[in-house]
């Protein structure tokens, strides 16, 4: 349970540093959000808002925790999300890449279910 606990807490950071580095422009209509529901271990971060006539609503990354392991659902970012969460201390073999095709997963040097 410690170690799913860590998991939370890495995946808030990484996300809570998302949205800081991204609040640079006041003037902008789009808001960032950050959706954390701890009870079933879904995480992401939208951007919602109105640009001009259109409007925005972009789910930007999407990460659940799992059978004990991260999965990244959505990275629609340049950021190597992945090596991040590695870097952080979450151990290869306990990420997914669920953004990932089943038959490619193996090939990625992480888990693949």
């Amino acid at each position: 349970m410690e170690r799913i606990a860590q998991y939370r807490q890495a995946i808030r950071k990484l996300l809570s540093d998302r949205v800081v580095s991204a609040q640079g422009n006041s003037e902008s209509k789009i808001e960032s959000q950050l959706i954390f529901d701890t009870e079933h271990d879904r995480y992401q971060l939208l951007d919602i808002g109105w640009e001009e006539f259109r409007r925005v609503h972009n789910c930007f990354i999407h990460l659940d925790v799992k059978d004990g392991k991260i999965w990244i659902q959505r990275n629609m970012t340049e950021a190597d999300i992945a090596q991040e969460l590695v870097e952080m201390g979450v151990p290869k073999e306990d990420i997914v890449l669920g953004l990932q095709p089943l038959y490619k997963r193996p090939y990625t040097g992480y888990a693949v279910s």
